[in-house]
C-alpha cells in the first residue's frame, strides 16, 4: 500500500495544507511519498522531506510546473500511479484543478473534500453546505482524493525523508501559463491565517468596511474575510469571501462583524476554534455557533474594541 501526496507550494516554501494532506494519507495507511513539482522548488522539496511519516520526496523541476498546470501535472502523475494505490491532493484551487484530470485519465471516481478516512475505500465528506456528512465508498483500484485541510491536524516537521529527483514529462503542452495578478498584502493569507476578521453586509459600504474591519484585523494580526453578501455588494474583493463558494477557514480565532450567519457562510468557518460574533440582531443565526457574542451597534463596538487591543 502506497500513497502519492501532491504538495502545494510556492516553489520557495511549502504550504501548510500539504502537512495536513499528509495527515490524511497517514489515516489511509501505507507508505507516503510526496511529489514536489515546480520550478526552482528545492526549498519546498527540503521542507517536504521534514514532514513526519514521509518515506521519500520526489522532486521534479520544469517550467510547466511553476504554476502547476493541470495538463503537465497529469502527464507526470498518471504514469507514476502504476506504483501507488492512491493520489491525495489538498482541496485548494490547485488541487481541485489537477485531481479531476488525473481521475479522468485513470478512469476512476474522484472523492472530493474528504474530512475523514474510515478505511482504504471509505471516506467522509460534507454535503449541503456542511449540514450533512456523506460516507463515500469507492471500489476503484486507484483512489484519487482531495482533502479538506481544515479537518486534519498538520503533521510535525520531525521527519528526515530522502529527496529523489525525477524527469519532467516532455512537452509541449496545449495549455500554457500567460499571466497572473496577485494582490499583495502584509496581512496573513486568509486560508492559512490563525486569526480572521470578517465583515458582512451590515457595514453598508466599501469605505466603512475598510474603516472598521482593517484596523481591527491589523491589531489582531489577522487575515481579512467577508461574507458573500459583502463581496457581491462590492464592499470587499472576491478573494476575501469565506463560505461554501469562497474559502474554507478554521483559524484559532474568527471574528464575524455584521454577519448574520447564512448557511453558506457558516459552511466556510464553523470549524474555527473560537468564534466571536458582533451583530445588532440578537436572533442572528451566527450566535448559535458563536463562543462569544456581542449584541449592539458594530459602528460603536468595533472602534472601542480596536482601541483597547
Amino acid at each position: 500500500m502506497a500513497v502519492l501526496v501532491f504538495a502545494e507550494h510556492s516553489n520557495a516554501a511549502l504550504n501548510d495544507v500539504t502537512a495536513k494532506t499528509v495527515a490524511a494519507a497517514q489515516a489511509f495507511g501505507g507508505d507516503i511519498d510526496v511529489l514536489v513539482a515546480g520550478h526552482n522548488a528545492g526549498g519546498a522539496a527540503a521542507a517536504a522531506a521534514k514532514l513526519a511519516g514521509v518515506r521519500k520526496v520526489i522532486h521534479v523541476e520544469g517550467e510547466a510546473f511553476s504554476h502547476a498546470l493541470a495538463e503537465a501535472v497529469e502527464a507526470l502523475v498518471v504514469p507514476m500511479m502504476a506504483g501507488y494505490d492512491a493520489f491525495f491532493a489538498p482541496a485548494t484551487t490547485t488541487g481541485k484543478n489537477v485531481a479531476p484530470r488525473i481521475a479522468a485519465k485513470l478512469d476512476v471516481m474522484q472523492v472530493s473534500e474528504i474530512t475523514k478516512v474510515i478505511d482504504t475505500s471509505t471516506f467522509e465528506r460534507p454535503i449541503y453546505a456542511g449540514n450533512a456528512i456523506m460516507t463515500v465508498k469507492s471500489s476503484d483500484a486507484k483512489k484519487v482524493v482531495t482533502v479538506r485541510g481544515t479537518a486534519f491536524q498538520a503533521v510535525a516537521a520531525t521527519g528526515s525523508a530522502s529527496v529523489e529527483t525525477a524527469a519532467a514529462p516532455a512537452g509541449p503542452f496545449k495549455s500554457a501559463f500567460v499571466s497572473e495578478e496577485i494582490a499583495k498584502s502584509d496581512r496573513p493569507e486568509l486560508a492559512g491565517a490563525k486569526r480572521v476578521v470578517s465583515g458582512g453586509r451590515a457595514l453598508a459600504s466599501a469605505e466603512q468596511f475598510n474603516q472598521y474591519i482593517l484596523p481591527l484585523a491589523d491589531k489582531l494580526g489577522a487575515g481579512v474575510g467577508a461574507s458573500r453578501a459583502a463581496v457581491d455588494a462590492g464592499y470587499a474583493p472576491n478573494d476575501y469571501q469565506v463560505g461554501q463558494t469562497g474559502k474554507v477557514v478554521a483559524p484559532e480565532l474568527y471574528v464575524a462583524v455584521g454577519i448574520s450567519g447564512a448557511i453558506q457562510h457558516l459552511a466556510g468557518m464553523k470549524d474555527s476554534k473560537i468564534i466571536v460574533a458582533i451583530n445588532k440582531d440578537e436572533e442572528a443565526p451566527i450566535f448559535q455557533i458563536a463562543d462569544y457574542g456581542l449584541v449592539g451597534d458594530l459602528f460603536k463596538i468595533v472602534p472601542e474594541l480596536t482601541s483597547k487591543l
